[in-house]
């Protein structure tokens, strides 16, 4: 078989496997989720079996132990958490009509600098503002009420996660071997050291990035709620939950968190300290989880990360979203193999003066 075979069988298998992916991803969550979560415990069994433990008992007990700290935890949030979540869709007229009154003050001192005309104009473009977001929020709530698709996919992922990860952990070692011998041998190391940059790139940024956006995700709700903030929590928990989009996941919250503020507090003391909470949240993220957990070497770039989120989750849903950042890290390792290949070809450095190739390895 030449090379050009080779890649038309590997484009071909490749284009087959997306469509599948396709076509099956209403039923595919609970899989993704599995081989998920199989991927991040792996280590832990790791290291049970070197202390001389049994594969079977390293993966019957981590599995438990994370299912039921999992269960604990929906327990013990769940409840708060959909409490303040009817709640503030309950007070969400409240809020719009508060917030215009108490921006008013603030766009009197503007009027001199301004206009009268100016401060209308501000008014109504920020009430129309809101009437569409809470539109768009009653939507989304009567969507999420309405899908029995979405239910059936979260007892699906209740149920068949946790039997999935388990039999994915007890075979992981297996699968590796097995996928290691279907490898072409002539490349064989290559296509290791590929998989080898990926598990590092991988493992530098979704086990550490979880373990952030957890912390940041309890920092955040117990700070909005210390200050005061009604719906403090869930707001703060959701906000570091969506932390792993770079920058999304704190304006997002920042906005809504400052929005209710406005509304809530009568004092700009108080929306001030509920500001502090998050600008604390990104020194703590930027200064010390994300060097200590994630560390710089992962090679994703945030807009390389958002936009995988935003296209595998346009392509594939939420299947997607657990997709995107292995798909991106795969791609960006290839991606950088491609490049060193090409810099180090005659394609490159034809006609190169003496000097060149060493100098770009100076610059590499």
């Amino acid at each position: 078989m030449t090379n050009q075979q080779r890649a038309v069988a590997w484009v071909m298998g490749l284009t087959v496997f997306v469509l599948m992916l396709y076509l099956l991803r209403g039923v595919m969550l609970p899989f993704v989720a599995g081989m998920a979560v199989a991927y991040f415990l792996d280590p832990a069994c790791d290291w049970l079996e070197k202390k001389g433990c049994s594969r079977m008992f390293a993966t019957s007990f981590i599995t438990a132990s994370f299912f039921l700290l999992a269960l604990l935890l929906l327990v013990l949030l769940a409840p708060v958490a959909f409490g303040q979540a009817i709640d503030l869709f309950d007070k969400i007229p409240q809020y719009t009509a508060a917030i215009p009154q108490k921006i008013a003050p603030l766009l009197e001192r503007l009027k001199p600098y301004i206009g009268e005309q100016g401060v209308t104009e501000i008014l109504a473009v920020f009430k129309a503002s809101v009437g569409d977001t809470v539109k768009w929020l009653a939507r989304m709530a009567g969507g999420l009420v309405g899908q029995l698709e979405a239910l059936a996919n979260l007892v699906s992922l209740l149920l068949i996660t946790p039997i999935v990860s388990f039999y994915l952990l007890r075979d992981w070692d297996h699968l590796v071997a097995k996928v290691d011998s279907w490898l072409p041998r002539a490349h064989l190391e290559t296509i290791r050291e590929q998989f080898r940059e990926i598990d590092r790139t991988l493992a530098g940024f979704v086990r550490g990035q979880v373990t952030v956006c957890v912390i940041l995700g309890t920092f955040y709700g117990l700070g909005l709620s210390m200050v005061g903030l009604e719906f403090g929590f869930i707001i703060g928990f959701a906000t570091g939950l969506v932390s792993f989009v770079p920058f999304f996941g704190m304006l997002a919250g920042l906005v809504v968190g400052i929005g209710l503020a406005i509304a809530q507090f009568d004092s700009w003391l108080s929306v001030g300290l509920v500001a502090a909470v998050f600008a604390a949240g990104q020194v703590l993220e930027g200064n010390f989880l994300t060097p200590k957990l994630v560390g710089e070497r992962v090679g994703l770039h945030a807009v390389w990360v958002i936009f995988a989120l935003l296209a595998c989750g346009a392509l594939f849903g939420f299947v997607g979203v657990l997709l995107a950042v292995p798909l991106a890290a795969v791609v960006g390792v290839l991606v950088r193999f491609g490049v060193g290949r090409y810099l180090e070809s005659p394609l490159y450095l034809a006609d190169a003066p003496p000097g060149g190739k060493k100098g770009r390895k100076g610059k590499a």
